[in-house]
């Protein structure tokens, strides 16, 4: 095994981790729709990148960044629906992206490349992945009461724009990475469909969230693997493999 590729599995293994955890609050305040609006975000980031030769998942990061706090911002100025203000920043995005995001380099943008990952991202990977699952741990249950019902969170003395913005910056952080492992075009299924296959076998939370979690990393690891030795893109295998975990959990959903 290469050194090139056990980066790629260090990081693949932290991205989909932590996308499929934070992925069971999303599932669960039917948000998960909204990943695949902000990874198109990140595409005028992916294509500086490109252009410029440095991380697409660094070049993401702030492109995404403002996309979340500019949303967070028009929701508490206008009460629109988060999904509505999601749909017109991001439409806004792509439509500069496309003004100068190199066609022949397109595919990393649009449906990543693990593959070439370095160190310094792996870095990143691992310490900005860890960050996300342990501050939506620390707060899941009152992130799950805003999404909930925002009165009753009120009424119990939770700061609803506070865990608004940090919900948020966890969703803005796992679509930047995740630009790197599955693109721009499919971040959405990292976060949803594990957490999807999840809620088929669980009975309680918490085996609904460390499913999840489970889910995302063997998804992570059988498509990165898979890739390296097919010769096609992880980005895709990735999110096959989590696709054929989902199947296999349908038989044992609970109804």
């Amino acid at each position: 095994m290469t050194s090139q590729l056990i980066l790629s599995l260090i990081s693949g293994v932290f991205i989909a981790g932590s996308a499929a955890y934070l992925g069971t609050l999303m599932l669960s305040k039917k948000m998960a729709v909204v990943a695949g609006p902000l990874g198109h975000l990140a595409l005028p980031g992916a294509a500086l990148a490109l252009v410029y030769g440095f991380s697409i998942s660094l070049g993401a990061f702030p492109f995404v960044v403002g996309g979340i706090v500019l949303i967070w911002l028009l929701e508490i100025r206008t009460k629109l629906q988060m999904e509505a203000l999601t749909a017109i920043v991001f439409a806004t995005g792509v439509a500069a992206a496309f003004l100068f995001l190199p066609i022949d380099k397109a595919q990393a943008a649009l449906i990543g490349d693990i593959s070439r990952v370095g160190i310094d991202a792996t870095i990143a990977a691992v310490i900005l992945g860890t960050i996300v699952f342990v501050a939506v741990n620390r707060s899941y249950s009152k992130i799950m009461l805003v999404s909930i019902h925002e009165d009753l969170a009120r009424t119990e003395r939770i700061n609803v724009k506070l865990y608004n913005l940090l919900y948020l910056s966890a969703i803005a952080i796992i679509v930047a990475l995740g630009v790197d492992l599955v693109g721009g075009l499919m971040t959405a299924a990292l976060v949803a469909i594990p957490a999807a296959a999840a809620r088929n076998v669980s009975s309680t939370l918490a085996q609904y969230s460390l499913a999840a979690g489970a889910f995302g990393v063997i998804s992570a690891i059988v498509g990165i693997l898979s890739g390296a030795f097919s010769g096609l893109p992880a980005g895709p295998l990735v999110i096959l493999s989590s696709g054929v975990i989902f199947l296999a959990t349908v038989p044992l959903a609970k109804v």
